[in-house]
């Protein structure tokens, strides 16, 4: 039986009786999961991957109109962020020693969804990082007949010029012992809880912002700075690895802010340009978190998700495949 997990109900704003729980992963690190409940008569379980500086409590009000729409939800604090084992003594510290090592996260989630007895099929929506832990996920056998991605983290927005130098400074500071240090121009800061809302940029929605803001500062203990250099150049790698990989055999849908400035725009469209039936939709004036935005525009994204997912059941197994 798992042991329960603090989980801030008044603050996901999610559907009633959602719980969390420890889970403790292969490489003996402790992970929250929370569970956020969908109807009796449900159509399967997400599988909710999330990004960088994230928590379960984020995405009560997605859980809470994926249950409207006939589905389970299930989420995890992944390694280094949210209330799961920091992976430095620095706490705001993004960190992590390798990127496969999300995957024992991954592992330990599908084990408490094992437990918990959540209903089958199950799919895959993956924001920003998660989307990234996600692929990876996918192509290494994920049991989800379907996925999404919002933001995918397929590749990281930055000047070309400055692209080598990244890469020249993660190596280096790996082999000089100070990979843990903040990556240049971050630092222990909150995002969310430090920058005005008129300068974010990751959503136009001014209660979106207020939403998030309120869960950082009402639990500090959530709040993450910047990504360490090794995280950095972990990332990189992941994400020009996955770039050379060919895309999972199952129906899948990805969408970007029309002002996505964060990820690399260019990556995910190579990715689901080269997806078997693969989609991708912009979504005009939003941002890096289109999840996050309005109401509205919300709801019609998780509308077409689930359109998506329910399309992956008029599919013979051998198409819901892995390449």
């Amino acid at each position: 039986m798992m042991p329960d997990a603090p989980f801030h109900a008044d603050l996901a704003e999610g559907p009633a009786g959602a719980r969390a729980y420890w889970q403790t992963t292969e490489d003996n690190l402790r992970v929250r999961v929370a569970h956020y409940p969908g109807p009796d008569a449900a159509q399967g379980t997400v599988l909710l991957f999330p990004g960088r500086t994230e928590y379960v409590e984020k995405y009560g009000r997605v859980a809470g109109e994926f249950a409207d729409l006939g589905y389970h939800t299930l989420t995890i604090d992944w390694r280094g962020q949210g209330l799961a084992d920091r992976m430095h003594r620095d706490p705001r510290a993004g960190h992590v020693n390798l990127f496969q090592d999300y995957q024992f996260d991954v592992t330990a989630m599908l084990a408490a969804a094992d437990e918990l007895g959540l209903p089958r099929p199950f799919y895959l929506l993956g924001h920003s990082m998660g989307g990234c832990i996600g692929l990876r996920a996918l192509i290494e056998g994920l049991p989800v007949d379907a996925a999404a991605f919002t933001g995918p983290m397929w590749g990281i927005r930055m000047a070309a010029a400055l692209r080598p130098a990244a890469w020249a400074l993660g190596w280096g500071s790996i082999r000089m012992g100070i990979g843990h240090v903040y990556a240049p121009s971050t630092g222990p800061a909150s995002y969310v809880a430090t920058v005005a809302f008129e300068k974010n940029l990751l959503t136009r929605d001014r209660d979106g912002w207020e939403y998030m803001q309120r869960q950082v500062n009402d639990i500090p203990e959530l709040q993450l700075g910047g990504p360490s250099m090794r995280w950095l150049h972990e990332a990189l790698n992941e994400c020009l690895t996955l770039a050379r990989l060919p895309a999972p055999k199952m129906p899948a849908i990805a969408f970007v802010g029309s002002d996505e400035r964060i990820v690399d725009v260019p990556r995910i469209a190579a990715r689901m340009a080269s997806w078997p039936g693969g989609q991708i939709e912009t979504i005009e004036g939003g941002r890096h978190e289109v999840l996050m935005e309005d109401a509205l525009t919300r709801g019609r994204i998780l509308t077409r998700i689930a359109d998506v997912f329910a399309s992956a059941e008029a599919q013979p197994e051998t198409a819901r495949s892995t390449a």
